[in-house]
Formats: structure tokens, sequence, C-alpha cells
């Protein structure tokens, strides 16, 4: 396999993929933050909270850096890859710890079949130049593994799409640093398993109301202690919040719902009185 190492070649349009990396370490020619940001990125709107990053790996391919970020918020755990090319283009995808394991199975495989081809022979390329193609899903995530080959070379292209709408992000890594990067991951998942953590399943997203001059925001969110619901009240620039545990949601509900039928039976006794004929009325 000694093939499959880091070689001269330069495949300049491997760079695709959405601008945009947060953090300093990304931060090439101060160039603006990425639009690509999903469910995992806690500056998005809606994100999942305060993020903590664990680990980091950086791997030098041909000339792109990639970064394998360990990451956690109150979603979970999860690795976020950054490529950047030598002209500071950059593309990030966002990985479960689970699907980062089901990637690195899928990495091995494509470095088998890369290693059992020939030599390029670019008058014989494929119409839309893929060689092997596989697909992971994830929740509402999906992820596109494509080995391709043009007129530079070969390379596998990852996407991320979410099928409830947002912009499709993508990596492209060239062919010969595949085993490399699947090493990688596989170092950084021996010592934080592929266990995601956090709510199993997708939290509800937030919600908003207005009331004469004051908004009201529901937010759902996750911590060591399980789910909570915040209520925010804001008017003018103030902000006030409650946090209430998932566990004691139906509790809640139930009290809620007892204040508003106590309520209307009030209402509607008081206007049940206000109808009633008087005795003047009634002798018409």
């Amino acid at each position: 396999m000694s093939g499959l190492g880091n070689s001269g070649l330069v495949m300049s349009d491997l760079g695709s993929g959405d601008d945009g990396i947060s953090g300093s370490k990304y931060n090439i020619a101060n160039m603006e933050g990425s639009s690509s940001r999903n469910e995992f990125d806690s500056s998005a709107k809606g994100g999942s909270g305060v993020e903590q990053e664990l680990a980091t790996k950086m791997l030098q391919i041909q000339s792109k850096r990639f970064y394998l970020d360990v990451k956690q918020n109150r979603r979970g755990r999860f690795i976020k890859v950054a490529e950047i090319g030598a002209d500071g283009r950059r593309s990030q995808i966002y990985l479960a710890l689970s699907t980062a394991a089901e990637f690195r199975d899928h990495l091995s495989s494509f470095s088998d079949y890369y290693a059992s081809l020939g030599p390029p022979n670019t008058d014989n390329l494929p119409e839309d130049g893929k060689l092997k193609s596989e697909m992971m899903i994830k929740d509402y995530r999906r992820y596109y593994l494509d080995l391709k080959e043009n007129a530079r070379g070969r390379f596998l292209r990852v996407s991320q799409t979410i099928t409830r709408g947002g912009p499709r992000s993508q990596i492209a890594l060239p062919a010969q640093g595949m085993i490399e990067f699947r090493d990688a991951l596989t170092d950084l998942l021996e010592e934080f398993g592929a266990n995601d953590g956090g709510f199993k399943g997708d939290l509800p997203e937030e919600r908003h109301m207005k009331v004469d001059n004051k908004n009201f925001y529901f937010d759902i969110g996750q911590n060591n202690r399980g789910v909570y619901m915040r209520i925010s009240e804001v008017k003018n620039n103030f902000r006030t919040s409650i946090t209430i545990p998932e566990k004691c949601w139906i509790r809640f509900r139930d009290i809620f719902n007892d204040y508003c039928d106590k309520m209307k039976k009030s209402s509607d006794s008081i206007t049940a009185e206000i109808n009633l004929p008087t005795s003047s009325n009634s002798l018409k």
C-alpha cells in the first residue's frame, strides 16, 4: 500500500465547498465565517449552546490541510472536518461520532478499491467521473461518498446534505491521503468512542410568540442533567427566563391547563350572568 502515500500532485479543483471556518486556527486571510452551518454548530441560530473542543488533529495531504476537531455541545459529541486549500479556500462537514466510525470503515473499503485500480486513463474516464460511491444516513442528514477521477487525478468527495433544507457542504480528499485520514479518525474514535451521547433523537425547534409588546421564546436544550425547556420573556432590552426540566413538563402542563379551565369557567359564568334577562324584559 506504499503507493497511497502523499504525492506531489496538486489537484487544484479539489478545493470545492462552502467558504468559511470559525476559529483562529482556520482564520487564513481573515475571511468571513461559513454559511454552511447546521445543527452541530453552536454559533448558528437555534444552534446547540456552549461548545467545547475535546481534541484536534491536523493532516497535511498534498497542498491541503485537514483539521479533525472532536467537539461537544448539548446535542452530544461530533467531529468537525475542515479542509483548507493552498489558496485559503475552505469547507467543512460535521460527523456524529457514530457516523465518523461508519465513514472510517468506508475509507478502508475505498482505499482497497483505489489500490486495485491501474494507472489513470484520461481517455477512458466515466462520464460523471465516479469510480465508486456510497451513502451514509444519520437522522435527517445524508452523506454522499464519491471516489472520482478527472484529468488532475483521483479524489474522494464527501458531500453532506440536510433533508429538511439547508446548504450542501462538501470536502474533497486526495485519494492518496485516504489511509492517513482513516488512521487519524481511528485514533480519535479509540479515544472518544463511537457513542454520540446526548439526547437520542431530534430536539424540537425553538418557538416564538408575541403578545402586545412582549416576546416569548421557547427553547429546548440539553445538558448533563437532561433535556429542559427554557421560556424567555423579552420586553424592550430586558429578558427574564425560567428553565423547566423535561421530567416535570407533564405536571407543568396539567397545572397550566387547570388554570386555563378555571379561567374559562369563570369567564363563561360572568358572560352568562350578563346575558340573563332582567325582570322588566321578562314582562314584555
